[in-house]
């Protein structure tokens, strides 16, 4: 007997180091502030979040370096996740381009759709093992011609101990439908049926009547269609000054602000300082704002929104849009941030190291044969350059 109790004690040894099985510690546990320490010396990860209205566009950005490796980030992003309204018709060549454009250090962890609304979450390779599973919820809030145009798309997940909630919406459009923008955000906090399976971390400050109170740190993005009230020709002359000048003037104008100070809208968020440009309306494949005969007004419909469950938990880095795109008559907008990550237990459930293997794969093949192609292009160019004397 007590030769078998020492057989099994020294199976359970490595069983308990083992990520299949993990502890329920905080310390010595998959999740625990051992293996935190290990990866985030100083406790915090580094976040990337983006919106982008693509007009239901075919046509894809020839590069999307702009967006996805900003010039003003100091470092590498440890998280990325993009969310999209109006997509384009092939969502797969949309990931295959996110996936081709990152590199091989980081992996799909999840996407999912709601009709023309897309969310992709990726995020560094040897990071996998430190997720809970991902889960998902949807709000319609207009269906047109059976195709979802309006609504919400929410992912949550538990990275360590911290959870995450990541939301995009399409909200109703119009100049004078504050109302109905409204209405579409009550719509959105009380739908979204998260989290399902992974435990909430915090249930006591929880409310069953708002999503976003359930989990540590909340980002909301998306076309929220708020516009700039004054006009076209007001706009327009503000838009004539210096940035630093023009920018403050025309958030004076801004639906969004105002409604965010009234405590009608996003309550508990707050946004990084705006320093760009609006995001909306430009002419496809140019700078100028709408010159059709609807003259719609230049405003910033597309915005990314947080709120931290943890006082200053996440800190803005930076807060931008990308000039370059042009393929859509909306300007990507994307932040930075720094977050506070948490040690946790292991009695979640775990993700277990999935991710789109498929995408990877045809993402790495498309990397290389571009770089293929590159070599042979700088050989010809020095080939070329080599006279010869007889």
């Amino acid at each position: 007997l007590a030769s078998i109790c020492s057989d099994l004690s020294s199976v359970r040894r490595p069983l308990h180091r083992s990520y299949l099985e993990g502890s329920l510690l905080a310390s010595g546990a998959l999740m625990g502030a051992d293996e935190l320490a290990r990866y985030f010396p100083d406790r915090s990860v580094a976040l990337f979040v983006a919106t982008w209205n693509m007009q239901g566009q075919k046509e894809l950005p020839p590069n999307l370096d702009e967006l996805l490796l900003p010039a003003e980030a100091d470092y590498a992003q440890d998280l990325y996740v993009i969310g999209v309204q109006e997509g384009c018709s092939d969502r797969r060549e949309w990931e295959t381009r996110l996936q081709e454009t990152l590199g091989p250090h980081y992996v799909m962890l999840h996407s999912a759709a709601h009709g023309a609304l897309y969310v992709s979450v990726l995020l560094r390779r040897d990071l996998i093992w430190f997720c809970s599973e991902v889960e998902s919820s949807t709000v319609t809030t207009r269906i047109v011609s059976q195709i979802k145009t309006k609504g919400a798309l929410g992912i949550g997940f538990t990275f360590f101990g911290t959870s995450f909630l990541f939301i995009t919406s399409h909200f109703t459009s119009g100049d004078g439908k504050v109302s109905e923008r409204l209405l579409d955000y009550s719509k959105t906090i009380q739908g979204l049926a998260l989290p399902k399976n992974v435990p909430d971390t915090c249930p006591y400050r929880s409310d069953s009547a708002d999503v976003t109170t359930r989990f540590d740190g909340v980002f909301w993005f998306g076309d929220f269609n708020f516009r700039l009230s004054g006009g076209r020709v007001a706009v327009e002359a503000i838009l004539k000054q210096d940035l630093g000048v023009s920018v403050p003037a025309l958030l004076q104008l801004d639906q969004l602000t105002r409604e965010m100070k009234k405590g009608s809208i996003f309550k508990g968020f707050q946004e990084p300082d705006i320093h760009f440009l609006p995001s909306y309306k430009f002419d496809i494949g140019k700078d100028s704002y709408d010159t059709t005969s609807k003259q719609r007004t230049p405003s910033y419909t597309d915005r990314v929104m947080y709120r931290s469950r943890h006082r200053d938990d996440i800190c803005p880095v930076k807060y931008s849009s990308c000039p370059g795109i042009k393929t859509s008559d909306h300007r990507p907008v994307y932040g930075l941030f720094r977050v506070k990550v948490r040690p946790g237990r292991d009695n979640i459930p775990l993700a277990a190291g999935k991710f789109d293997r498929e995408l990877y794969l045809i993402g790495i093949k498309r990397r290389i044969s571009k770089e293929i192609q590159r070599q042979r292009a700088l050989k010809t160019q020095h080939s070329s350059t080599i006279c010869t004397v007889s």
